[in-house]
């Protein structure tokens, strides 16, 4: 029988020496292994675990559910964000309200970039939308995840380095296997048709698709904010309000730094 993988959380009520030694000799004695251990935020601890039989793991948690100097906060079979977790020493932060909503702040790209990189490797149609302000790192952490999913990114409309809108694509660039990427903004405020045209055949194309400021690509257009599997929020700190004040100003509306690729 092949072993299966668990995700073991625990709070630290009271950090006496040997804690972390009592539990890791618990879990030997129970022959479950341990893959990987890191805290995970304040006075958590997170355990990725590996053992051949789920009464091991039932074992487990009612000896733990014994110990007065930790609590239990999470025995599951382990979620992406629970790998994220013990391997960057802190959670994914979601929407309380919009489940398929993260948050992340600047300091946070190395872990964002490791979330993008698990979705993007996923195949079919995906469609992901990230929120942000101007030069908050939102296409240099797509194009990063992109490179560590081994993926090949097309820019169907940018501003990474100019303004570039593309209005047909050749043949070996239409692939599920390509990630591809728009900025809302540039499309809805410098697009003609042919590049909606070109927009519509992606978005039929079963590959991920990111879409920068996916608010106003769906105020303009006929996709809606439902039609997104995840959507993602990038600030430079906590507080930071996302607003489009900016849209109608310089950056989106000069000509100068616009370019048109015509294949």
């Amino acid at each position: 029988m092949d072993k299966k993988e668990w995700y073991l959380e625990y709070e630290i009520k009271y950090n006496r020496p040997g804690l972390l030694g009592d539990i890791s000799s618990l879990l030997g004695m129970l022959s479950i292994n341990i893959v990987t251990i890191n805290g995970v935020e304040d006075s958590r601890r997170g355990m990725l675990l590996l053992c051949k039989h789920d009464e091991q793991i039932d074992r487990l948690k009612s000896i733990l559910q014994t110990m007065d100097t930790i609590s239990v906060t999470k025995c599951r079979r382990p979620k992406l964000r629970d790998r994220l977790a013990v391997r960057h020493g802190r959670y994914i932060h979601s929407d309380i309200d919009d489940k398929k909503t993260f948050r992340f702040v600047r300091e946070d790209l190395g872990l964002l970039v490791d979330f993008m990189a698990e979705l993007f490797k996923k195949d079919g149609h995906k469609l992901i939308g990230i929120r942000g302000m101007p030069r908050v790192g939102k296409t240099e952490s797509i194009v990063a995840a992109s490179v560590s999913a081994n993926k090949k990114w097309l820019f169907v409309s940018s501003t990474l380095l100019k303004q570039t809108i593309r209005s047909q694509l050749i043949e070996d660039e239409y692939s599920p296997e390509n990630l591809y990427i728009l900025d809302g903004i540039v499309s809805t405020k410098r697009a003609n048709e042919r590049h909606w045209q070109l927009v519509r055949e992606i978005m039929r194309l079963p590959a991920t698709k990111v879409v920068e400021h996916p608010d106003m690509f769906v105020r303009e257009t006929e996709y809606k904010i439902g039609d997104f599997d995840y959507i993602i929020e990038l600030r430079n700190s906590e507080d930071e309000e996302i607003t489009y004040e900016t849209v109608d100003k310089s950056e989106f509306n000069q000509d100068d730094g616009f370019s048109m690729f015509d294949f």
